[in-house]
């Protein structure tokens, strides 16, 4: 096997806002429903979920006697306005000339004045004398002039976030394969990278760099990996249908099963489950505690399922199919999905739920579709759709801020975070020359890895160390010379 080639780069911080489910106001006139949503809505009567919908009373609307007054330019004081015009230019340099900003406030703070013209009149005008905890989420700060929160955070200190534009180590990962369908590489929570090239499953130590060939099938092909939520168990999905689970510990199957009479693209633990999608379009559900290889056979799907995600709380589960479909399942009813959506127009391989807002799901569709859509999935309804221009490969919250994650293929290649209330993009990061198929994030969260038909593995810093000082003892992936043997 070829030597890992690695690529230094340096880091530096982060923060973001914030995406929400907008809750359901009560008195307004009821939007016409299709067919589709009619179904989704007796599908949701008849499950547990619709305990989730119940909401008692109605807006409160309280009286608003303060008087409005616009403010006079002239009531700002001097100081406070040069203060203002040093932030801007601040922020100019870093955000469009993309240089270090230099800041020279007195007293050690930068001071500024709100410019919203539009203020309560109040017996005295208050004005932000400095950026501090206290003061920076007050309603007086006019966050759309100088955007305090994509710049600077008093919650880590005055600096201004730069995330790295290039990855800080490169591996080679030969016979890794460009296949859109596949899910190849996975991180652990105990530190240790799966990556399947061929026939093959190598354990990479994210602390040591050690790298631990763990399988080798030698007339099969491994086409999906999976780790258990806990303990050092990894599901191995293959060409011919079995789904194997090692002890990445001891280094030897635990068991194997054989189910499936087609490919295993996809795999996904929940608690005491795994569930697998197959070409053969079934989801097969397994208790790891029982004797039985399943326990429930899931056959919506008209085509190869390519994408399974469990909910945070393993409660709901999201499948996506090369049929262009998503289905959300519960796991208190398994003969049928609680909701099916038809929206996209391409496979749904990209699937991701927000650990930060309950019953967010997101999903991306391929080459045809090009979109991202955020649901709400206890009660059915498409919040909102963001075209990206290529195809989406795979989606991922952010473990740190309420952020997403995209890679793509045809045509851009790129990696795209983006803030998640409006979808901006935060940063683009590219560096892969063939489609970005593969995506997985350390546990802490600082850090992910992106795999493609390149055949090769990028690091990428999301958040840079200095966001939390026991970052280096928690995954400090040391640049050094290693290989795979």
């Amino acid at each position: 096997m070829s030597q890992l080639k690695l690529q230094h780069c340096s880091s530096s911080c982060a923060q973001t806002s914030s995406c929400k489910i907008q809750p359901m106001m009560h008195g307004r006139q009821p939007d016409p429903i299709s067919a589709q949503q009619q179904e989704n809505l007796i599908n949701l009567g008849n499950s547990d979920q619709k305990k989730r919908n119940c909401c008692a009373g109605d807006r409160f609307i309280p009286m608003i006697k303060k008087k409005f007054n616009i403010l006079s330019e002239t009531k700002a004081p001097a100081q406070d306005i040069a203060s203002s015009q040093a932030a801007l230019e601040m922020l100019y340099k870093q955000q469009i000339l993309d240089q270090e900003p230099v800041m020279e406030p007195e007293n050690g703070s930068l001071k500024f004045v709100n410019q919203n013209n539009f203020q309560y009149k109040n017996e005295h005008l208050h004005y932000i004398d400095s950026i501090d905890p206290k003061n920076y989420n007050s309603p007086l700060v006019d966050h759309k002039y100088f955007a305090l929160p994509e710049t600077m955070s008093s919650y880590y200190g005055k600096y201004i976030r730069k995330i790295p534009k290039v990855p800080f180590k490169v591996l080679d990962a030969p016979q890794l394969q460009d296949d859109f369908y596949l899910n190849l590489i996975d991180w652990s929570n105990q530190n240790t990278l799966s990556v399947a090239l061929s026939n093959c499953v190598y354990l990479w130590n994210a602390q040591s760099s050690k790298v631990t060939k763990l399988l080798d099938l030698s007339n099969d092909i491994v086409t999906s990996v999976g780790w258990s939520l806990r303990g050092p168990f990894l599901g191995v999905g293959t060409n011919n249908g079995e789904v194997q689970i090692w002890d990445a510990c001891k280094l030897q199957k635990v068991r194997t099963y054989k189910s499936h009479v087609a490919r295993v693209g996809t795999l996904c633990f929940a608690e005491n489950m795994l569930s697998s999608g197959s070409r053969d379009k079934s989801i097969l559900q397994r208790d790891l505690r029982q004797k039985e290889d399943f326990f429930f056979k899931q056959t919506a799907h008209k085509q190869e399922v390519c994408g399974l995600k469990w909910s945070p709380d393993s409660q709901l589960l999201a499948s996506g199919g090369n049929d262009n479909k998503l289905y959300i399942w519960s796991a208190s009813q398994h003969d049928k999905p609680i909701f099916k959506f038809t929206e996209h127009q391409a496979a749904v391989k990209a699937i991701a739920w927000s650990p930060h807002q309950h019953g967010l799901l997101a999903s991306g569709g391929g080459t045809a579709d090009k979109t991202i859509r955020f649901w709400n999935a206890l009660e059915g309804k498409l919040l909102s759709k963001e075209d990206t221009g290529s195809q989406v490969c795979n989606l991922m919250f952010s473990k740190m801020e309420n952020e997403l994650i995209s890679t793509h293929g045809y045509s851009q290649h790129q990696i795209i975070l983006w803030k998640c209330n409006g979808m901006k993009r935060i940063a683009t990061l590219v560096g892969h020359t063939s489609r970005v198929l593969y995506l997985a994030m350390s546990p802490d969260g600082y850090t992910i890895v992106t795999g493609a038909g390149d055949e090769t593995l990028r690091f990428w810093n999301i958040y840079p160390q200095s966001l939390g000082e026991s970052y280096s003892n928690k995954c400090q992936l040391v640049p050094q010379n290693i290989s795979i043997r």
